[in-house]
C-alpha cells in the first residue's frame, strides 16, 4: 500500500430539521391547541483513530464527507428523526487543521478516540413551544440551524518511541529488521527506504518499544533535498533518537562529517529535535577486523567529542544489539538513565 502522510478533505455536517406548525385535530376535541413537534438534529462528522491503518492514502480519492440532515418535526408533538453521524477512520498520530485558519483542531492518538470536526445543526422548535395565555394558536416555529462545513488538512506523524536517523545506507533498515519483526527493503544502494517503517521491539512479555525508520537524510534535507525531508516530522513525536553512522563508508564520506551534517539539518528543520535525547550508534562493525574496529570507533567518538550514550553494533553478527535494545527499553520504560559510554566496543 502506498504511504501517504498528508491529505486534504472537506466535511459537511447535516442541517437540523425544521420545527412545524400543527394543531390537534380529533373528534370531540375542539380547539385542541398546538402540537407541532421539533426537528431532528443534523448528523455530525467525527474522525476516529484506527490502529489498523498506517497511511492516509484512502483520502486521495474520497475527499468529501457529508452527513445527512435531520428530519422535520410532525404533528402530535412528534420530533423529527436525528441523522446518523459520519465516522471517518484515520491512522493514529493524525493531526487535523482547519484549512482556512490553519487552526489545530485536534490530534488523534488512541485507538477508538473520536474527534468532532463538524457539528451537526440543531433541530428547530415546533409551534407547541410558543403557546401562551395570550397566544392560544401560535403559528411560529423555528428552522433547524445549518451544520458546520470546513476544509481539513490531515497530517500523519507516526507514533513511535524511538526514531532512527542517518545518511542513506547507514544501516537503519537492516537494524530495524534485526531487532524487530519488521521487514523493510534492504539493498546496497542509497534510498532503498521510501517511507517510514515501524517495528516493535519485544524484549519480554509486557516490555516492548516501537521503532520508526525514516528514509535516509542528506545535506540540504531541511530545504527539500533527497527524500528524508518529507518525513523529518515523524521524528518529532519520538522520545529518543538513535543517530546511525557507518564505521566505514563506501561513499568516501567522513563519518564525523556525516554526523555533523545531519545535526545541522535537524537544527534547520526543527531546533527542538536537537534537544531530544540522541544516542550515537556506530553500525556495520563487522566490516573491520576486531583490532581495527576498536580503534576506529574510539577515534570517531573522540573526534566528535560525543557526550551522550553511544553503541557499536553489527546487525549481521548481532554484536551489541542486545545491549542496545536493553538500554533503550530501560531508559524509555523504566526511566533508567544510561552511562555516557553505554557500550563496550
Amino acid at each position: 500500500m502506498k504511504f501517504v502522510d498528508e491529505a486534504q478533505i472537506e466535511v459537511r455536517a447535516g442541517r437540523g430539521g425544521h420545527g412545524v406548525v400543527s394543531f390537534r385535530r380529533e373528534k370531540y376535541i375542539p380547539r385542541g391547541g398546538p402540537d407541532g413537534g421539533d426537528g431532528g438534529r443534523g448528523g455530525s462528522v467525527f474522525l476516529e483513530g484506527d490502529s489498523g491503518l498506517n497511511t492516509l492514502v484512502d483520502f486521495r480519492h474520497a475527499r468529501l464527507f457529508q452527513a445527512r440532515n435531520g428530519q422535520p418535526g410532525a404533528g402530535r408533538q412528534k420530533s423529527g428523526k436525528a441523522a446518523d453521524d459520519v465516522i471517518i477512520r484515520v491512522p493514529l498520530g493524525t493531526q487535523v487543521r482547519n484549512v482556512s485558519t490553519d487552526e489545530l483542531i485536534g490530534d488523534v492518538t488512541e485507538h477508538g478516540e473520536r474527534l468532532l470536526v463538524a457539528r451537526g445543526g440543531t433541530g428547530g422548535k415546533g409551534n407547541i413551544h410558543f403557546k401562551s395565555s395570550v397566544n392560544r394558536t401560535p403559528r411560529q416555529f423555528t428552522e433547524g440551524t445549518p451544520g458546520d462545513e470546513r476544509g481539513l488538512h490531515l497530517e500523519l506523524k507516526v507514533l513511535a518511541d524511538v526514531g532512527l536517523l542517518g545518511f542513506p545506507n547507514a544501516g537503519k533498515s537492516t537494524l530495524i529488521s534485526a531487532i524487530s519483526a519488521a521487514r523493510p527493503k534492504v539493498a546496497d544502494y542509497p534510498f532503498t527506504t521510501l517511507h517510514p517503517n515501524l517495528g516493535v521491539v519485544s524484549l519480554e512479555p509486557g516490555r516492548s518499544v516501537v521503532v520508526a525508520d525514516i528514509p535516509g537524510l542528506i545535506e540540504g534535507a531541511a530545504e527539500g533535498a533527497g527524500l528524508g525531508h518529507q518525513f523529518l516530522k515523524h521524528l518529532q513525536r519520538t522520545g529518543l533518537l538513535l543517530h546511525l553512522v557507518e564505521i566505514q563508508s563506501f561513499e568516501a564520506l567522513d563519518p564525523v562529517e556525516q554526523v555533523q551534517t545531519l545535526e545541522r539539518e535537524l537544527q534547520a528543520y526543527d531546533a527542538g529535535l536537537l534537544q531530544k535525547p540522541r544516542w550515537l550508534v556506530v553500525t556495520k562493525t563487522d566490516l573491520l577486523p576486531s583490532e581495527e574496529r576498536d580503534a576506529a570507533v574510539r577515534e570517531l567518538i573522540d573526534r566528535l567529542d560525543w557526550q551522550q550514550p553511544w553503541f557499536a553494533v553489527s546487525a549481521v553478527t548481532g554484536h551489541g544489539l542486545k545491549r542496545l535494545t536493553g538500554t533503550v527499553a530501560d531508559y524509555l520504560l523504566d526511566g533508567v538513565a544510561p552511562e555516557v559510554a553505554a557500550s563496550d566496543v
